[in-house]
């Protein structure tokens, strides 16, 4: 087998300011486990830490360290529900939507709980999650879904636009609809700590090991090489999302990878942190191309939202989102922008995430749209119950066939049109 070189962690904020990862190398020699994982993003470290609290022999295979894709570089948003809403994820799902909704809204509660039961040192704050109208068609679709909340005793709160302007620093608002169960992470600090209370509870973790192929063996079970060892395992889980590759037949070809950008100010003046989101929480706009906020606990502001499809670092690429931040709040205009970096989400075309089980002992999860942070965690639980022989109906998603997104090859031009394109319409308020 070949040496195998691992990439450095991508330089950004979170891996500053994270606490220090776990002391982790790669595995070496034959392995043997009950259940392997490909994938040490928050899907994969779920999954070893609810299969460890149960018990289950667990060993997780990453490419490089726990958080080094997306899962650690996203903004730090943990955000409730589906990107689809309440009414239409029960009208396609049925009973099995309404337990959907019901585990997607109560998703952020659950990370917040995990966290204080572990103890993970991750800037963790439960301020609320503001979704913002800025034109009178996003407002009528948030007054749709402040409705839908009341209908499901799902507590939120509609804010005018004087409120609006109260909770963030800015008069860009028609309405915002708050949530108070969101809230934000360092999510590099997050993955890091969901690797440590995995390791804790007795998986086995190996980072900068690739898995480069699968195989069944003659006993029925799978063997997974790397490029320094290989693993025997009764069962498999794969939870790469939008850095899949064609390690399992297909599935690269059912996301689509959506590169999301971050840029962050130095800490603020107190003067001008009390000015933009002065009742904390998390804000994204509902606009044709999402845009996305927060202070961290150091009083940066980090601005998020679409960017270039390559590889990122440092603030000078990401002048779309400074710019835009000046226009809301213009006291930033002689602010310093010191990081940028961004990372691949997985996005699905039906847009929900996607639970695949293409044989009776493989489980994939991918898919998260923009909510993989406290998406991501429920998946890993779930996953767990579905290993632990609960039946397939009464999981809280739906098992679904590996079904690849036709001329998916072309997805880099039909992202930068639709980006171009979303700015313009945002731009003229459609």
């Amino acid at each position: 087998m070949s040496a195998y070189a691992e990439k450095p962690l991508p330089p950004s904020l979170y891996a500053e300011t994270a606490m220090p990862p776990p002391d982790l190398g790669p595995i070496a020699g034959e392995a043997r486990a009950t259940v392997a994982v490909i994938g040490g993003g928050i899907t994969g470290l779920s999954t070893a830490l609810h299969l460890a609290e149960r018990g289950v022999d667990v060993l997780l295979l990453e490419a490089h360290q726990p958080g080094w894709g997306a899962s650690g570089r996203n903004g730090g948003h943990v955000n409730p529900g589906l990107k689809p809403e309440p009414d239409e994820v029960e009208q396609h799902f049925g009973e099995l939507g309404r337990r959907m909704v019901r585990l997607s809204y109560g998703a952020p509660e659950a990370l917040f709980r995990l966290v204080e039961r572990y103890q993970i040192r991750c800037e963790a704050r439960q301020a609320g999650t503001l979704r913002a109208a800025t034109t009178q068609k996003t407002l009528a679709g948030l007054r749709a879904l402040a409705a839908q909340y009341e209908a499901r005793g799902l507590q939120a709160t509609l804010l005018d636009p004087d409120a609006a302007f109260a909770a963030t620093g800015t008069r860009r608002y028609r309405g915002i609809l708050r949530d108070p169960s969101g809230g934000s992470v360092n999510p590099l600090g997050y993955a890091r700590g969901l690797a440590g209370a995995a390791l804790a509870a007795g998986a086995r973790i190996h980072a900068a090991s690739p898995a480069v192929s699968l195989a069944r063996t003659a006993a029925g079970g799978w063997r997974i090489e790397t490029p320094q060892s290989a693993v025997q395992a009764d069962r498999l889980v794969i939870g790469t999302n939008g850095y899949t590759d064609d390690l399992w037949p297909g599935l690269r070809r059912t996301v689509v990878p959506l590169w999301s950008g971050i840029t962050a100010t130095e800490p603020l003046p107190q003067s001008i942190a009390d000015q933009i989101m002065p009742g904390g929480g998390v804000l994204y706009e509902l606009g044709s191309v999402t845009v996305y906020y927060r202070l961290d606990v150091g009083r940066r502001l980090l601005m998020g939202g679409r960017c270039g499809l390559h590889e990122m670092a440092g603030p000078e690429g990401f002048g779309y989102l400074q710019r835009y931040a000046t226009k809301l709040w213009p006291a930033l205009r002689h602010v310093a922008w010191t990081h940028g970096w961004n990372g691949q989400l997985g996005m699905t075309a039906d847009h929900y995430p996607h639970l695949h089980e293409p044989e009776p002992d493989v489980l994939i999860a991918l898919g998260y749209n923009g909510r993989g942070v406290a998406l991501a965690t429920a998946m890993g639980a779930i996953i767990a119950r579905r290993i632990g022989g609960e039946a397939e109906e009464t999981l809280d998603m739906p098992i679904t066939g590996i079904r690849p997104i036709p001329f998916h090859g072309l997805w880099p031009l039909a992202v930068q049109g639709r980006i171009a394109w979303g700015r313009l319409r945002d731009r003229m308020g459609l």
